[in-house]
């Protein structure tokens, strides 16, 4: 039998015309368009990502993380550009390999490439975007069924990382509270940490559902000094002596204003600097010292770094206020244990009662499994709650949570479908125009996106 020669690959400028026209006729049928174009280059070019970045002046940087990278690249992006980088950057969270083609195809006269990368993509995107900096901030169990454990992540990372690697000759920027993220960055010498000093933030005792409390190197138990945010905080290995590096980038003097604002001194090398954050919670000050590990590794003054946080707004569902029938609704993403007791616990710093609209899917970027609920720790707001409305394809299951959280049933609404739950949720409003916080999964905050456009209450159209 004989083989055929597989066909020469189209011309890279070929492939970005068509793709590009691609993505005008997804947005002229009313589409986003953020993935399909990305999507069609890389099949029409297999090499077209590493072909694009190398055609930035100054290269790029990847941000990865199970929690947190949409923000922490949102502020980086605010710090740099208001230091007079130009920027491509996937601002609208499409951060596998078609949302990273889609992004390049935009950044013409571009310098820097600033990309927020998927857990599961950072080997094959490091590999094809060669970044000179990767900012790694926190691994949390999160969809099991499509990352696996939480070693396994890490290891890949490793392997990425290591001698050999794609990643083996950027510098490395992580959190030196996170185990797993630190050991990545031991004996090497490219390296800068970032990390919390203030143990009047930390918890009383690590949540049940914490993650890597053991050490990779001996396997012993760590001891945690402080526990700040899940399993980040301050440790050491009773046994083989390893412990948290000390952070060259650090937050003290940590000020949490429920789902108001947060604000910190940031510390580096050049100095000290107050920050302001429009953001809320422990989990958003973290996001804001990677932003600055970013910044001050690409040589942003510390003062200038400060006054860029300190005005950057919330993206979509990550803290973001909007005006809904004169009533305030604050959403509030939630998509695994550790990320939803930060919520939580961000919720129980506002007085008064509440009234929430958790919304819980069960899609493939939710990830199927949704026995994580059981795990984050409701019954820290359950005396809280004024009234509750459960919506998406698992509300039952959510419902069902809260009522053994604590939350009194007959304050518990079960509406499957989005807009009458939106909808029932914003009517039953108190005269005081209590705030309506609402606590979506990925794809439900994506829902919730879509019908407040249908709407007209957000001008500013995003998908992913």
């Amino acid at each position: 039998m004989s083989s055929r020669a597989l066909p020469p690959p189209l011309p890279l400028p070929i492939a970005l015309a068509i793709s590009r026209a691609v993505g005008t006729l997804a947005r002229l049928r009313g589409g986003g368009g953020t993935s399909l174009p990305g999507k069609t280059l890389v099949r029409l070019r297999a090499d077209a990502v590493a072909q694009l970045a190398q055609r930035l002046p100054e290269g790029c940087v990847i941000v990865s993380a199970t929690n947190g990278k949409t923000t922490t690249a949102a502020l980086a992006a605010s710090v740099l550009e208001r230091s007079g980088i130009e920027l491509v950057h996937n601002s609208a969270g499409a951060n596998m390999e078609g949302g990273i083609a889609s992004t390049l195809l935009q950044g013409s006269g571009a310098q820097l490439g600033l990309f927020e990368i998927d857990e599961a993509w950072v080997p094959q995107l490091t590999a094809s975007l060669q970044p000179k900096l990767m900012l790694l901030g926190n691994l949390f169990r999160d969809q099991l069924d499509r990352y696996g454990e939480l070693e396994a992540i890490a290891e890949r990372w490793a392997q990425t990382l290591g001698a050999g690697g794609p990643g083996e000759h950027s510098q490395l920027l992580l959190n030196a509270d996170d185990p797993l993220i630190a050991d990545l960055g031991r004996q090497r010498e490219r390296t800068l940490h970032f990390g919390i000093e203030d143990d009047s933030v930390a918890l009383q005792s690590m949540a049940h559902a914490a993650d890597a409390k053991r050490c990779r190197r001996c396997g012993a138990a760590y001891v945690f000094d402080a526990v700040y945010l899940g399993h980040l905080g301050r440790y050491h290995c009773p046994a083989c002596g390893q412990r948290r590096p000390q952070p060259q980038i650090t937050a003290s003097e940590i000020e949490l204003r429920g789902v108001e604002s947060a604000s910190f001194t940031l510390q580096t090398p050049e100095g000290n600097a107050r920050v302001q954050l429009s953001l809320p919670g422990l989990y958003n000050v973290y996001n804001a010292l990677g932003a600055a590990a970013l910044g001050f590794a690409l040589g942003v003054p510390t003062q200038q770094i400060a006054e860029s946080l300190s005005v950057t707004q919330a993206a979509f569902g990550r803290a973001e206020l909007v005006e809904l029938s004169g009533r305030p609704l604050k959403i509030l993403l939630v998509k695994n244990p550790a990320g939803a007791n930060e919520v939580l616990r961000t919720l129980a710093l506002q007085p008064g009662q509440h009234d929430l609209l958790c919304v819980l899917n069960d899609r493939i970027a939710d990830g199927r499994d949704v026995s994580w609920v059981w795990d984050a720790d409701f019954e820290m707001l359950a005396q809280r709650v004024r009234r509750v409305t459960c919506s998406g394809s698992r509300a039952p299951e959510m419902a069902l949570r809260l009522k053994y959280a604590g939350v009194d049933p007959q304050s518990i609404v079960v509406i499957e479908q989005l807009p009458a739950a939106l909808d029932a949720a914003i009517a039953d409003a108190p005269q005081s125009r209590l705030p309506l916080y609402a606590l979506p999964t990925y794809t439900a905050m994506l829902d919730l996106r879509s019908l407040l456009l249908s709407r007209g209450v957000t001008g500013e159209r995003w998908s992913a």
